[in-house]
């Protein structure tokens, strides 16, 4: 195995332990009352001390690599412990089912076999370029825990719950291969890329040739990067719905919680496919730079339609002020940048507000975000740019304060060069933050459309008596959809095809729905918007809302969304934001 690969997974240990020790306290909380003190102790202990070896190893590792003395054949010899110490921890969880399974209610069962499952899906992230590991690390937890359910012949329909989490097990497989299919192939491809961008700095004699390769490479890769991410959208956004609708069933709060672990990193896999496209895109040298004149006016409409909901969510006042102004600039790149930092904005402010402005100095523009959120200090400030770093607060950070792969504002500035535009950011610790991007102005426009005040307001949301219309394709989705808005209260109607629709409205009653979610890709060369027109044509005073839904992360769907008044989810969507939407849409009526 490469060394930069070793020093990767070992360095993904702090999280990795972080994540065992929540899963321990866990199961010594539900376990404490009902466990034989001797075995619960007996497992605790053993569990101690190999998180603590784990722990040792790791910071060995540390000490070495800041006193510079980790060569390559050092590393190398280090590997085989830290798998035997990965996989032993994986056998401690299938022990667990073991000792503890018949302890208690069938809450407590359905809670190992959560934390059971947990833990393979944060395997996925964790090990799944080692494909034997990964394979191994889950055979440890789950084939226990099979295996115990199908002998357990004191509960009913045991077998049927062992032949369902054999399926589980199956399809975590798959879905790991496929991640590291996808990964592995993204990295080769950046790795030629980059192959080629250096041939072309260094032989300027073959640089017509050199250009068109490389170029070939990153549309290559680019189209690579659209389909994985699509078809990995697609059961990520099933998981999350089913997830969220099993959460709903579930009153013990730490089995909740891990249903809620599970819906994070849904969302985490989708934000890694986003990043690695953008930041790839970028060192390729496949994006052009096209300026022209942009009226903010515009642009801002985009923002607030797309950002509007998720503040509406956190009770945020979201405005936006300079919308007569107007840049000289390559408008897809400016947005690009603007919804990175107005995403980063809302998701690390808890109160307050974020401000997006434009004001003339000169003959430039000002193009500002401001934020009142928890701050960055002046000492992390200078790094925040660079690639894969992370800030670290003083203060504990949120569930829904994503760690990711640290390349959001790597992105941003990279565009901004791109763009020739000065980027600037100012922060104080629990103050908020601003970023500043100095533009080239156009010409000026002397009509201002009124700021949309959002409001301010909790969220609870409850569909009883609302009826919805769901279109979707795909079986998995379409069920998960249902099941969570029927959890929510909810009367749905789902239908599979425009040509269902069409077939169901000839006879519906004369209340239209108050609210329609439809898939953007339809069989038989329709869309949503198709559905949305027969839909709408069948109540043609009722304005009904829209939410449509798609898997393609290439945008393109805002100027439609404009046209035929809908708003836009990118699958997977999280139950959270699916909730944020739907209670917009509902509260402007």
């Amino acid at each position: 195995m490469k060394p930069d690969h070793i020093r990767a997974l070992i360095a993904q240990s702090p999280a990795s332990l972080t994540g065992n020790a929540v899963g321990f306290g866990v199961m010594v909380g539900v376990f404490l009352p009902l466990a034989s003190p001797m075995v619960l102790g007996s497992w605790l202990g053993a569990v101690i001390v190999l998180w603590l070896l784990r722990l040792g190893h790791w910071w060995r590792y540390r000490q070495r690599e800041r006193a510079g003395t980790l060569d390559d054949a050092t590393l190398s010899s280090w590997y085989p412990s830290y798998l035997v110490l990965v996989l032993m921890q994986g056998a401690q969880w299938g022990a667990a089912v073991w000792l503890f399974w018949d302890l208690g209610t069938p809450y407590h069962r359905l809670a190992l076999i959560l934390v059971s499952y947990a833990y393979t899906l944060g395997a996925v992230q964790l090990l799944v370029t080692q494909g034997a590991v990964f394979n191994a690390f889950i055979s440890l937890v789950l084939l226990p825990t099979i295996l115990r359910i199908a002998t357990d012949a004191s509960q009913p329909f045991h077998w049927q719950l062992a032949v369902v989490l054999g399926v589980i097990f199956v399809a975590t497989l798959v879905i790991g291969r496929t991640h590291r299919s996808a990964l592995e192939q993204a990295i080769t491809l950046k790795a030629r890329t980059d192959q080629l961008a250096a041939q072309l700095r260094i032989e300027k004699a073959a640089a017509d040739a050199a250009r068109s390769a490389a170029e070939a490479a990153s549309r290559a890769k680019t189209q690579f990067f659209a389909a994985a991410s699509h078809d990995l959208r697609q059961p990520l956004h099933a998981m999350g719905l089913f997830a969220e609708a099993l959460r709903q069933r579930i009153h013990d709060p730490e089995v909740a919680s891990l249903v809620n672990s599970i819906n994070e990193s849904v969302d985490a896999l989708e934000g890694l496919f986003g990043e690695l496209l953008d930041i790839t895109r970028i060192d390729s040298g496949g994006v052009e730079v096209n300026p022209h004149p942009v009226r903010m006016k515009e642009l801002f409409t985009r923002l607030r339609l797309h950002f509007e909901p998720l503040a509406f969510e956190k009770g945020l006042a979201l405005s936006f002020h300079g919308e007569r102004h107007v840049a000289h600039t390559d408008p897809l790149l400016l947005e690009r940048i603007l919804r990175n930092l107005v995403s980063n904005a809302i998701r690390y402010t808890e109160d307050g507000g974020v401000l997006v402005s434009c004001r003339r100095r000169g003959g430039r523009l000002l193009v500002q975000v401001w934020d009142s959120g928890i701050g960055v200090s002046e000492a992390a400030l200078p790094r925040i740019f660079d690639e894969f770093y992370q800030v670290h607060t003083s203060r504990p950070l949120e569930a829904h304060h994503r760690k990711g792969l640290g390349l959001g504002l790597a992105i941003v500035k990279r565009l901004a060069d791109l763009l020739q535009a000065p980027l600037r950011v100012q922060s104080r610790v629990d103050r908020g933050t601003v970023f500043t991007m100095e533009l080239p102005a156009g010409i000026e426009q002397r009509r201002s459309e009124r700021d949309i005040a959002p409001t301010k307001a909790a969220l609870g949301l409850t569909l009883n008596g609302r009826r919805m219309v769901v279109v979707e394709d795909e079986a998995a989705v379409r069920e998960g959809l249902v099941v969570l808005l029927q959890a929510w209260g909810a009367q749905v109607e789902a239908f599979e095809t425009v040509d269902a629709v069409r077939a169901w409205v000839v006879h519906a009653g004369t209340q239209p729905p108050d609210l329609l979610i439809v898939d953007y890709r339809l069989p038989a060369g329709t869309t949503g918007l198709d559905a949305l027109a027969v839909l709408r044509a069948r109540w043609p005073q009722a304005s009904i809302p829209a939410i449509v839904v798609t898997g393609s992360s290439l945008g393109g769907h805002e100027d439609e969304s404009s046209l035929h008044d809908f708003h836009l989810l990118i699958k997977p969507v999280l139950p959270n934001k699916l909730r944020a939407m739907i209670a917009f849409k509902l509260g402007m009526r």
